[in-house]
């Protein structure tokens, strides 16, 4: 099976039967899935360690669940709104 690594490999199609039979023979590559489910390119992140009380992690992922998203992501969206925030009011003063 044909591994399709790029969106620009996947072919307009005429009819449904044509893409029933691409989709047969061909599958999409899981990092060109996780491009776009995240939006960013994963060379542009950096892993980093933070340790953290377990309760309050614990506390972080159920408000996660309850909002179905990831901890990470959340705690990601957290920090760039408080960055934003702070440097909005630093340019204030």
């Amino acid at each position: 099976m044909d591994v399709v690594t790029e969106w620009e490999e996947i072919p307009q199609f005429v009819c449904e039967h044509d893409e029933a039979k691409f989709w047969q023979l061909h599958r999409l590559d899981s990092k060109l899935m996780e491009r776009s489910v995240v939006g960013t390119d994963q060379s542009e992140s950096t892993t980093i360690t933070l340790r953290m009380d377990p309760r309050m992690l614990a506390r972080i992922k159920r408000l996660a669940r309850s909002r179905y998203l990831n901890y990470q992501s959340m705690i990601k969206q957290w920090i760039s709104e408080r960055m934003e925030d702070e440097l909005r009011d630093r340019g204030n003063r």
